[in-house]
Order: structure tokens, then sequence, then C-alpha cells
């Protein structure tokens, strides 16, 4: 009886210390780096099924990789700037869900084809604001490089991309331009509009 009730201190101890790493663990978030290799990872085994698949199966896997990677709500509210405080709460909803719909889209659209694509790691920086960029490259066989920089910061257990430049060109200042442009001339619903006509047009292509 000894025996056993110390065998069974033992094995209730180890639990309890496993159980103490595993919360430890689940308290720390993923790297950065680890997000955007696990991204681009999914970027380039969908560009391999690419000619076997249509757009709707590489926008359906691309989904979780982009949604998961992304912190898109985030990202939309900051290509609106300061037009996000005059939206109603039903269209900020709004144009979150259109706005990751076209991220989807975009990356289904624009990541359809494998000629023995690959994407390097560079470096890792801390940025003064507490963010990470991780420089990557995308290596493309017979032609010059592709650098991209994500920009990335921290959400709940993870890290989360805000933004991609490539090749010094900002996304995020891109679209920035682009949709407080058209809010501010010619309405709420002319831009959801325009980002539907977008995702309609990927689907296409």
């Amino acid at each position: 009886m000894g025996f056993n009730r110390i065998k069974l201190a033992s094995v209730l101890i180890g639990f309890l210390f496993l159980t103490t790493i595993a919360n430890a663990a689940n308290q720390n978030p993923a790297p950065a780096r680890q997000v955007v290799e696990s991204f681009q990872n999914e970027l380039i085994a969908v560009m391999k099924i690419g000619k076997s698949t249509d757009f709707s199966g590489r926008y359906n896997r691309l989904y979780d990789a982009v949604t998961q990677s992304h912190d898109l709500p985030k990202i939309a509210r900051i290509v609106v700037g300061k037009e996000w405080e005059k939206l109603s709460e039903s269209q900020q909803n709004q144009l979150v869900e259109v706005f990751s719909k076209l991220s989807v889209a975009s990356y289904a659209h624009n990541f359809k084809d494998y000629a023995g694509e690959s994407f390097d790691f560079d470096s890792e920086e801390e940025t003064t604001r507490g963010g990470v960029v991780i420089h990557t490259r995308l290596k493309i066989p017979d032609e010059k490089d592709v650098k991209f920089d994500y920009m990335l910061k921290e959400q709940g257990d993870s890290w989360r991309i805000i933004n991609i430049i490539a090749n010094g060109v900002s996304d995020l200042a891109l679209k920035r331009s682009e949709y407080t442009a058209v809010l501010q001339r010619e309405g709420f619903d002319a831009l959801i509009t325009k980002i539907n006509e977008k995702i309609d047009n990927y689907s296409k292509l």
C-alpha cells in the first residue's frame, strides 16, 4: 500500500508538472517568425496545386491560413483611418467581413501558379512600438528576388500580420489611400460595392 501511494503521488506530481509546463507554453505567444513561415508554407502549397484547383478551391484552402495569421479587423480599421469612427457598428462589421473576403481572394488569385518559387528568411527585428518585422525573400527561378517584409503585432496568444511591404511598397498604405478617398468622395455603400467587385473579378481571372 505504501509503495502504491508513493507511486500514485509521483504520477500526480508528474502530471501537475507537465500541466504547468503546458499552461505556461499556452500563455506564451507563438513566435512572429513562426506565424509568417507557416503562412508562407501554405502559400507555396497552394501554388503547387494551383493549376489543378479552381479559385474556389484555393480560396477555401487559404481561408484559415489568412484569417489565422493576419489581424484583419485591425487592418480594416487602419485602412479607413479616421473614417472608421464615423461608421456605425453594423457598417464596421460589414467592412471587416468584406475586407476579410477580399484579403483571402487576393491571395487565391495572386498565388495560383508554381515554378519552383520558395520563401527565404532574412532577419527579424523589433520595432519601437512593441511590434516585430520579419524580413523575407520570395526566390523566383531566373528572376530577381521579391522582398517581403511582414509587420506583426502581438494579439492574444499569438502574433498577427498587420502590414506587408513588397519591394518597399506598403500594401496598407495603398489600401488606406484608396479606401479613405472612396469613403470621403462616394460614401460607405460605394466602398463596399467596389470591394465586392474586386472579389468578383479575382474569382474570374
